[in-house]
């Protein structure tokens, strides 16, 4: 599998989230954010400032999932990628 262009491969990273006062909150809740975690896989050919294994927020009302060889994986572009850790 070989991303093409500004497109990049990821995998999605789940957590638990807490609130300051201590509040879990359920995954249903967790997916309602714009933003989520996730960490590069398959940088695309013309992606220069992101490499495979970053850890990475990205919005998440650009991305689409795919089944690709039994694997599920999403992809982005490199324009909707807010912040680096």
């Amino acid at each position: 599998m070989k991303a093409i262009g500004k497109n990049i491969v990821i995998e999605k990273i789940e957590e638990q989230i807490t609130t300051e006062s201590g509040l879990l909150l359920s995954n249903n809740d967790a997916k309602s954010f714009r933003y989520q975690k996730g960490k590069i896989k398959i940088p695309g050919s013309d992606v220069i400032h992101l490499k495979e294994n970053d850890i990475i927020y990205y919005d998440t009302r650009n991305s689409y999932t795919l089944v690709i060889k039994g694997e599920m994986v999403t992809i982005i572009q490199e324009r909707d990628v807010v912040v680096v850790e």
